[in-house]
């Protein structure tokens, strides 16, 4: 097992993975930008260096600071968590290159997920139903414009070296198409530092959802149930819960055979998600896998008893899953509110300054994840997450109740937050009798 490891991130995840570590009995090393001298991570690891200035692409996404870090303080290994480099091949290679263990999958797993048409074609080759779609990457309109004819419309336009939401554009007519299709190309190229962009048939109304997987260097590959990931903004997910409300038992088993098929035949390992569409006819189809630990796993960590981050510890210091799929008992619901710094009245705009008031919820059933504190200055630099706030009962109507109650106790203020709109969400009727799908949340929308 490690002796000290050092977490290349910040917020959240950061704090998440230096308590697994002190669980652990293992030390932990901090990285921080001049921006979050201040923040919670930095104090509660065992130690921490400062990496440069404010912006992520001198500090966060600055690999010679990082393992320059890493050699000054003699660690062990370097875990990633979740965005910045942690899907990062380059990055993986260049920790083995220096010494260190990357916590995470294999280089060769963050190629082929990294690359979404890659990850397809593996997955025809085990025949795991996928989206109609371009065969490859995408360089002129004229090249999309034939594609799409093909295709029939709606498509979607995706960055094909990436995720997140990040270049993803719906186009309903060639219209759309010669609008959006340089801007995707131009939000790929300043998200992944690659324009690379393919199309694929949209699917009208679906459901999103994911397998959790696990997979040690003995070839042993487990799932952990499923998360509903429906509810989401442009791409972008506010509400997850596990497991998945309707799913009928028969596609449940079907949809955890390919996720355990997808981890297979790229010889995965490490932690891992397969990502799924469902349409209106129950039929499902592959979309990705994140090679990553996902910012919802709190919701499978609940409902399995399972401590994933710990997992993805063990793993990669060479223990083998002490456990198979059969062994996992899918147990009670739970539920995930991601908390941003945005106002859901005003376009999600950004609600930057300092926190003068907090009180965090608890109580039975309540799970808080963040970083922040009363007195914290909200950096301008980074992402809006705040906190992730989980709750979990043995029913998915406890679990609403629970969720609702803490929505009410927590106060973040005068910054403003997506509570006020996770409370809409959780009131409503359609919510409750799990009838959504992405396009849910339009409806409190302006």
């Amino acid at each position: 097992m490690f002796s000290k490891i050092l977490i290349a991130n910040r917020g959240e995840i950061a704090v998440r993975i230096i308590r697994a570590c002190r669980d652990m009995n293992i030390k932990s090393v901090a990285v921080f930008s001049e921006a979050d001298s201040n923040s919670l991570h930095v104090s509660l690891a065992d130690e921490s260096v400062c990496i440069g200035e404010s912006v992520s692409s001198k500090s966060y996404l600055n690999m010679e600071k990082i393992f320059s870090a890493a050699k000054e303080k003699q660690v062990d290994a370097i875990h990633p968590g979740y965005g910045y480099l942690a899907e990062n091949c380059e990055f993986a290679i260049a920790c083995i290159d220096n010494g260190f263990v990357f916590i995470g999958p294999t280089p060769d797993n963050l190629k082929y997920a990294g690359d979404k048409v890659a990850a397809k074609k593996m997955m025809e080759s085990v025949d795991i139903p996928t989206i109609p779609s371009s065969h490859g990457g995408v360089s002129t309109l004229d090249e999309a414009s034939d594609i799409c004819d093909k295709l029939g419309y709606p498509v979607m336009l995706k960055a094909s070296a990436g995720g997140g939401g990040r270049g993803m554009r719906v186009c309903a007519d060639k219209e759309e198409l010669i609008e959006e299709f340089m801007i995707s190309k131009a939000e790929a190229r300043a998200a992944f530092g690659n324009d690379a962009v393919y199309i694929e048939k949209c699917i009208k109304n679906p459901r999103h959802i994911e397998f959790q997987v696990l997979a040690d260097k003995f070839g042993n590959v487990v799932h952990l149930g499923e998360r509903e990931c429906t509810i989401q903004r442009r791409f972008q997910k506010l509400l997850e819960e596990a497991p998945a409300v309707r799913l009928l038992p028969e596609l449940r088993e079907k949809m955890a055979h390919a996720a355990i098929s997808a981890a297979k035949v790229l010889n995965y390992f490490n932690a891992g998600t397969v990502e799924f569409l469902v349409d209106s006819d129950d039929k499902f189809y592959f979309i990705e896998i994140n090679a990553r630990i996902q910012v919802e796993h709190p919701v499978t960590e609940l409902t399995t008893g399972v401590d994933l981050v710990k997992e993805q510890i063990r793993l990669s210091s060479g223990d083998a899953l002490g456990f198979v799929s059969e062994d996992i008992k899918i147990r009670g619901y739970a539920i995930e509110c991601r908390i941003n710094a945005e106002d859901p009245e005003k376009n999600f705009m950004p609600s930057p300054g300092t926190i003068e008031k907090y009180f965090q919820p608890s109580g039975f059933g309540v799970r808080v994840d963040t970083h922040i504190y009363k007195g914290y200055q909200l950096p301008v630099f980074y992402d809006s997450l705040l906190a992730k706030l989980i709750t979990y009962d043995l029913f998915r109507d406890g679990a609403i109740s629970i969720m609702q109650r803490a929505l009410y106790e927590y106060k973040i203020e005068p910054v403003k937050t997506t509570i006020s709109l996770h409370k809409k969400i959780l009131n409503d009727p359609d919510f409750k009798a799990g009838n959504f799908d992405t396009g849910f949340v339009n409806k409190f929308l302006k």
